[in-house]
């Protein structure tokens, strides 16, 4: 499991489900008395659920420093390992994770601990980082990001690309039934006037900041230290020129990460025996 720091998770997060939550109407959050968020880092899609849930949401993560870093709302946190959730069977109606089996290396037995402590409904909200699309200004930053990705998809070892298709064969694989699923796209923008975290996303792409963190994914997928060092000096020239048409407030930036919702329903204990 890989691990990613607070500031990470609200950065990548930020705005998710603020334009539309259609996306979530499978998993009749309406109807709901309780509900777990499973390795929900610092809650961003934890907070969602406790709005439209008029049920107990609880909150679990490995970390307590993501807990502790996003503890707010009408949420209960609690610590735990998504694979050894420390709960019952039917503990909870719904069980509910948001970009977690994407960084699991077998998600179907996340998803069959899942089910095993929901009574109706387990949901995964993961997404397909193979279909993002960058559009900006600089003109080299598309194509840039996309070949970054690439390396980084191969090289970090588990399916980062699951979105829809995948999902609905873990969710199969670990016995749900009645599987669905509803696409969601997130979309951040930068663009005048530049919020404090805009000019922040673009200062670290000029440090190379970004690239820093991921050298060793890089390098596994195929990069040898050279091509990473030119790779990153690349990217670092285009942190550069966004910088300069931040002054002159003409940089926009849009990225699109395509998330899936896939819901499956938990068979009855009686159906279970039956299909063994």
């Amino acid at each position: 499991m890989r691990e990613f720091s607070a500031e990470y998770l609200t950065s990548t997060r930020r705005g998710m489900w603020a334009d539309s939550r259609e996306a979530l109407a499978g998993l009749a959050l309406a109807d709901r008395e309780r509900v777990l968020d499973v390795g929900c880092g610092t809650g961003e899609l934890t907070r969602v659920l406790a709005e439209e849930s008029p049920g107990s949401v609880y909150g679990l993560d490995a970390d307590p420093d993501l807990l502790a870093a996003g503890r707010s709302g009408d949420w209960e946190p609690l610590a735990g390992d998504a694979l050894r959730l420390p709960a019952t069977q039917n503990a909870v109606d719904l069980v509910v994770c948001q970009a977690l089996l994407i960084n699991l290396p077998d998600p179907a037995a996340a998803v069959a601990e899942f089910a095993r402590v929901a009574s109706d409904d387990v949901a995964a909200i993961e997404p397909d980082n193979a279909d993002v699309t960058v559009e900006s200004t600089v003109d080299a930053e598309a194509k840039l990001a996309a070949e970054a990705r690439t390396a980084y998809r191969r090289g970090v070892g588990t399916d980062v690309a699951l979105g829809g298709a995948g999902t609905r064969e873990a969710f199969r694989e670990a016995g749900l039934t009645d599987v669905r699923t509803a696409r969601y796209d997130h979309v951040r923008t930068i663009e005048p006037p530049y919020a404090e975290d805009d000019l922040e996303a673009v200062r670290r792409t000029a440090s190379g900041e970004g690239l820093a963190g991921d050298r060793e994914t890089l390098l596994a997928g195929g990069l040898s230290a050279a091509a990473y060092d030119e790779l990153r000096e690349r990217w670092r020239a285009v942190g550069r020129e966004a910088i300069t048409q931040v002054g002159e407030d003409a940089y926009r930036r849009r990225e699109l990460v395509p998330f899936y919702v896939t819901v499956g329903s938990v068979p009855a204990a009686d159906d279970a025996s039956q299909s063994d």
